[in-house]
């Protein structure tokens, strides 16, 4: 059962805002609300005021700008599986979106409300973590960007400010000779939690000298992580199989997983080191 609880429905962004801001945190924004009302249900949070940004138009564009590529935070994981550009310019994104839940809630659930929630286990922090992606942070008083390295904190923990809403997420176009990939293994094939998820982006020059890698993984730390210094091991190198291994065993060794109902921190580590070097070795062929 649903705690009692007041609901505002604001006609415009600014008009949310003012509404978050007057409450000093005791609202939340409810946009999709497959991970809002979950919780109010369980009794984990308990809001005297909710504010429906749902119907909110302007959070919810796709678009780009020059180099970059601009997702509002209103638009929904559906709408990420259905976008031409997504799918031309950040393919990992569509493919965490592809294995994202199930229809219903990829109807419902929105790209903002998943970084929001800062789950660790979420599928859409690890490709946007490995397109250096930012976020884009409104409230009355203005808006501030930050690197969505930066947002993610904790378990559950980001961050946000009361009065802030999640507007957009930012990020350049990979440039010519880069590849991603995304990989989650669940339960299940379908609206599984991920026991381990792995993204990876590689640009490679001509000569196949990696200039650039990331990989980000999730559900196997307290937040979704990258793992930098497997990122430094191949900058500047030739992807050899010796390199890619390891810089897969350097990127198991960076996690700090836990056992639980789904895995064992071992099986988490293991399959995180099997998954990095798997992706790393397709990119590379991509690219």
């Amino acid at each position: 059962m649903l705690p009692e609880f007041d609901l505002l429905q604001p006609r415009s962004l600014p008009e949310a805002l003012e509404m978050l801001s007057a409450q000093r945190g005791g609202a939340l924004p409810l946009a999709g609300g497959t991970n809002l009302v979950v919780d109010l249900r369980s009794g984990r949070r308990r809001p005297s005021l909710l504010v429906d940004i749902s119907h909110l138009d302007e959070l919810c564009a796709i678009r780009r700008e020059g180099d970059r590529l601009v997702v509002g935070g209103g638009a929904t994981i559906a709408q990420i599986l259905d976008e031409p550009l997504i799918a031309e310019y950040a393919p990992s994104v569509r493919e965490a979106a592809r294995v994202f839940a199930n229809p219903l809630v990829r109807n419902r659930a929105t790209v903002g409300g998943n970084l929001v929630d800062g789950s660790p286990a979420a599928n859409m922090p690890p490709p946007l973590l490995v397109l250096d992606a930012e976020v884009e942070l409104s409230s009355r008083d203005g808006r501030r960007t930050m690197p969505l390295d930066d947002f993610l904190r904790g378990v559950r923990q980001t961050a946000r400010r009361p009065d802030e809403l999640l507007t957009a997420v930012r990020w350049a176009i990979p440039a010519p000779g880069s590849a991603t990939a995304f990989y989650k293994v669940g339960l299940r094939k379908s609206d599984a939690i991920a026991v381990v998820a792995v993204a990876v982006l590689v640009e490679q020059d001509a000569a196949g000298v990696c200039r650039k890698a990331r990989i980000a993984l999730g559900s196997v730390a307290p937040r979704v992580i990258r793992a930098r210094e497997a990122e430094s091991a191949l900058e500047g190198y030739p992807l050899t199989e010796e390199r890619v291994a390891e810089a897969a065993r350097l990127a198991a060794a960076a996690t700090s997983p836990i056992s639980d109902i789904r895995a064992s921190a071992a099986y988490r580590r293991q399959v995180s080191e099997s998954l990095v070097r798997r992706l790393l070795l397709a990119a590379r062929e991509q690219g």
